[in-house]
C-alpha cells in the first residue's frame, strides 16, 4: 500500500505526508541512486575486464553480490513511500562449485532485471526527479521571496560607452544581460515588496498545484522500482490457496471427521 495519496482540496494535500514524503523520497534518488550506480558499474566493469584470466571468475561472483546489495538497499529505501514490506528473490544454486554459482547467478532473470534499473534507468530516473524536485524547491523558495528580495546585488551597466557600472537590489526573474533597465531585458525585477508579495501569491498557487505533479512523479517512480525490483509473483499463487482450503463438503466433529456408520439404520 502506498503512502502516497493524492487528495482533491489543494490545501488537504498540502498538509498532508504526501509531498514531503515525495520530495524526500525523490530527493534521496539524486544522491543514493548515484552512489548505487557508481558502486554497481564499477563492480561490472572491474569484473569484466579481468573475466579473460582466471581471476574474474571469483570476481563475477561477487560482482552478483555487489548488484543485489544495491539493489536491496534501493528497496529498503522503497519504504519511505510504500507500507508493505518488498523483497527480492533470486535462485540458488543446486550444485556446488564456482563455475555452478557463476552460471546461477548470471542466468538469473532477476539479477538482470537488477541491473536493468540500477544503470539503464538511472538517467531517465534522475533527470525525471531532478526536474520535479527541482521546479518544487523553485517554487516554495518563491513563496518565501517578501523575506529576502533585496538580500541579492546585481552589478548593472550604467553607461556603454563610458564602461561605467552600477549595482541593484532585487531579484531578477527572466534575462537581464545589461542589468533591470537594459533595453534587451525581459522578466520580472523583484525590487519592491508589492512585486514580492504578487510574485510570492503567485508561486503558491502553482506550488499548490504542482504538489500533484510531485507526488504522481514519486509514485510512478517508486512503481518501476517495485515492479523491477521485487521477486515476480507466482501466476498460479491464488490456485494453490484455494486447493489449500478444507472444501465445503469436509465436516470436521470435535473428535474428527464424520464417517458414515453403514450399521446405523437411517430413519424410516
Amino acid at each position: 500500500m502506498s503512502r502516497l495519496s493524492l487528495r482533491r482540496n489543494p490545501v488537504s494535500l498540502l498538509l498532508s505526508r504526501a509531498p514531503w514524503t515525495a520530495a524526500w523520497y525523490l530527493l534521496g534518488y539524486l544522491l543514493a541512486g548515484t552512489v548505487l550506480f557508481a558502486v554497481a558499474l564499477t563492480a561490472i566493469a572491474a569484473s569484466a575486464a579481468l573475466c579473460i584470466t582466471l581471476l574474474g571468475l571469483p570476481l563475477l561472483v561477487a560482482a552478483a553480490t555487489v548488484v543485489r546489495g544495491c539493489a536491496a538497499a534501493e528497496l529498503g529505501r522503497l519504504r519511505i513511500v510504500c507500507r508493505d514490506r518488498v523483497s527480492g528473490r533470486y535462485r540458488r544454486a543446486t550444485r556446488p562449485g564456482l563455475i555452478a554459482e557463476l552460471r546461477t547467478r548470471w542466468t538469473d532473470p532477476a539479477l538482470w532485471r537488477d541491473l536493468a534499473y540500477l544503470l539503464a534507468m538511472y538517467p531517465l530516473l534522475l533527470a525525471l526527479d531532478a526536474a520535479a524536485v527541482g521546479i518544487w524547491l523553485v517554487l516554495l523558495a518563491g513563496i518565501t521571496l517578501p523575506a529576502w528580495y533585496r538580500l541579492p546585488h546585481q552589478a548593472i551597466v550604467v553607461g556603454v560607452n563610458s564602461g561605467a557600472s552600477g549595482s541593484a537590489h532585487g531579484v531578477e526573474l527572466g534575462y537581464f544581460p545589461v542589468g533591470p533597465n537594459g533595453h534587451q531585458a525581459w522578466g520580472v525585477h523583484v525590487n519592491t515588496l508589492p512585486k514580492a508579495l504578487l510574485v510570492a501569491a503567485a508561486c503558491l498557487v502553482l506550488f499548490l498545484l504542482f504538489n500533484y505533479v510531485l507526488v504522481a512523479v514519486a509514485r510512478l517512480h517508486a512503481t518501476v522500482a517495485r515492479g523491477m525490483l521485487r521477486a515476480p509473483e507466482d501466476p498460479l499463487k491464488e490456485a494453490k490457496e484455494v486447493l489449500s482450503r478444507p472444501g465445503p463438503l469436509t465436516a470436521v466433529s470435535p473428535s474428527g471427521p464424520i464417517q458414515n456408520n453403514p450399521t446405523q439404520n437411517g430413519p424410516c
